[in-house]
């Protein structure tokens, strides 16, 4: 192993926990769909993630104000892309799609990147870094679908698969503009867009209440928000973050499609279900995309 890569390593550690944090919050959305509605969700999640947040990272929130209100406008565009809307999408897409639907469209999210980033750069990619993504989508593919792919034929376009694509555009974006944030220090970064990102979803929140009614806070709805306000949140965002920041936003959208494989290991774990053959092949066909691009 090289110097550079043995000083990118922590940084592709770093970025795997984000996709395993993001699986549990798929199958927590799904679980609790009947228990909150999608913008309520969304906004308890940032709100106590931005409260937990605020107090730990103030030194720096106030080092950075400077920074941060030179640079607002592109805050608050990563903000609406990555805290406002996808989530909130994805939350509303869980009440009308299937897992399978949604997990897969989500797999997406690594070449719709890399198209960002050819039209905002210019970026190029090698027909091997191709292989590589696809092999990747491919994979995931496999592990959703448990090697059947009639359920791919037999799936039919619902309104929560029209909305997991803008979902997946939206976060695409989020990831290719990343570069371009302002200089400050990650912490800080993290506090500004998710105060931003709560203030943008308070009018659906607000609206949300008057047309369908709150929650009841009972402590499995408690202990759902605290993790989705603390694990996809604050260190899968800090995690993700850094990766795009060391290795670049194309080879971190990879790390998209370790989500159905973290799914199926958890479906292992907490609902007993065996490890099949399509797990091991759909796991081997992810991590030889992964090898191809970062070759």
């Amino acid at each position: 192993m090289n110097a550079t890569s043995k000083s990118t390593l922590p940084a592709f550690l770093m970025v795997a926990v984000a996709p395993m944090c993001w699986a549990g919050n798929i199958v927590l959305a799904k679980g609790v769909a009947t228990l909150i509605p999608p913008a309520a969700l969304a906004f308890w999640r940032w709100a106590v993630a931005f409260l937990i947040l605020l107090p730990l990272t103030w030194p720096y929130v106030r080092r950075d104000w400077k920074t941060a209100k030179a640079g607002w406008r592109i805050l608050a565009l990563l903000a609406l892309f990555g805290v406002t809307s996808f989530n909130t999408l994805l939350y509303m897409a869980m009440h009308t799609t299937t897992a399978i639907n949604g997990a897969l469209i989500q797999t997406s999210m690594p070449a719709v990147i890399i198209v960002i980033s050819m039209i905002l750069y210019g970026e190029r990619v090698s027909w091997i870094q191709a292989a590589g993504v696809t092999l990747c989508v491919v994979g995931a593919g496999v592990v959703v679908l448990k090697g059947r792919w009639q359920a791919l034929v037999d799936m039919a376009l619902v309104q929560g698969d029209l909305i997991m694509v803008v979902a997946v555009v939206l976060y695409a974006l989020y990831s290719a503009l990343l570069p371009k944030r302002p200089n400050m220090h990650p912490m800080s970064f993290l506090t500004y867009t998710f105060g931003l990102g709560c203030l943008g979803l308070l009018p659906f929140y607000l609206w949300e209440m008057s047309a369908v009614g709150t929650f009841v806070l009972t402590p499995g709805v408690a202990g759902s928000i605290g993790y989705v306000a603390i694990f996809p949140s604050i260190v899968a965002y800090f995690c993700w973050n850094r990766g795009v920041a060391v290795i670049g936003a194309n080879r971190t959208g990879l790390f998209i499609n370790l989500i159905p494989v973290f799914a199926a290991a958890l479906a292992v774990i907490f609902l007993g279900e065996s490890l099949k053959a399509f797990h091991l092949a759909g796991m081997a066909l992810i991590v030889a995309g992964f090898v191809m691009f970062n070759r």
